[in-house]
């Protein structure tokens, strides 16, 4: 699966300018690669400019394509309206945003002061809708289409516990995608989300899982593919809703988690871990 390849054929972003928000690293950084071979200007944001520095020309790089590097905290508006004013400065016209900057904690709730709620609602819901906010005004101002595309979780609409702040963020951030693609619809602007299961990224696990939990807590072992996802396969599908071949597409989000989500959302999916010696014990116990 490492060898696999981008879906799309070459130019199908060609001159857009897409803003992804934490697009320096991890994922983001995946997504706005793809988006910069497929043709794309790209304008990548987070509150580290050393890394998104870093990032954007590693980027350029490795793809030839265009990048502005703007720091940003997505819970500043007029740090957002300064990227928004910056890239049309720099490439014109704004075609996409890619909300995808994000923060989490697994912890028992009660562990959690109010400031730590807070920091995760604040970046993941407060940063969405206000990037979505400023984005979305500019582009009805000039009378100008656009496609916004939201990174959400499967527990945005089953809920978790362990990221209860992380749970109300997206779930208000899936609310929001669903809500705009209706009103906004006639403004010829676009919303969708993705649901991503396990992909794993540089340390995002192991700074949330210390040590031996991580081996424990395998995430491939609770997809039923029984593998993690390949970052080019998230990148296919990001860069599919991006593009005029999901104009069709509004109000969607797209799971893509190998089945994860119903597999531990059904009550007895566990019981897969029960060898087939003990499942002819317990048929033979209820008789024929």
């Amino acid at each position: 699966m490492n060898d696999m390849e981008g879906m799309l054929k070459p130019g199908s972003l060609k001159d857009r300018t897409i803003i992804i928000t934490g697009g320096g690293t991890g994922l983001g950084r995946s997504m706005g690669k793809y988006f910069l071979e497929l043709g794309a200007n790209l304008v990548i944001t987070s509150r580290k400019k050393d890394v998104l520095d870093k990032s954007a020309d590693e980027l350029m790089k490795e793809t030839g394509g265009k990048v502005l590097a703007v720091t940003c905290d997505v819970r500043k508006y007029e740090e957002i309206d300064n990227v928004i004013k910056t890239t049309e400065a720099t490439f014109g016209q704004i075609h996409g945003v890619l909300n995808n900057a994000a923060g989490n904690f697994i912890s028992p709730t009660e562990r959690l002061s109010h400031r730590a709620f807070d920091i995760v609602v604040d970046i993941v819901l407060k940063g969405t809708y206000y990037t979505t906010l400023a984005a979305g005004k500019n582009w009805i101002e000039k009378k100008q289409p656009g496609v916004f595309l939201n990174i959400v979780t499967t527990y945005a609409w089953t809920g978790s516990g362990y990221v209860v702040p992380s749970a109300c963020g997206k779930a208000g951030v899936l609310a929001l995608t669903r809500s705009l693609a209706v009103e906004w619809a006639k403004y010829k602007i676009r919303s969708n989300a993705i649901a991503p299961g396990p992909f794993p990224t540089e340390g995002a696990w192991s700074r949330l899982l210390p040590g031996e939990l991580v081996e424990k807590f395998d995430p491939a072992q609770r997809v039923p593919l029984k593998r993690v996802g390949e970052h080019q396969e998230l990148a296919n599908l990001a860069a599919y809703l991006m593009s005029d071949y999901s104009a069709y597409v509004n109000g969607e989000v797209i799971t893509i988690d190998g089945g994860e989500w119903l597999r531990n959302g059904g009550e007895f999916s566990h019981l897969e871990t029960i060898p087939e010696t003990m499942w002819d014990m317990i048929e033979k116990g209820r008789g024929k």
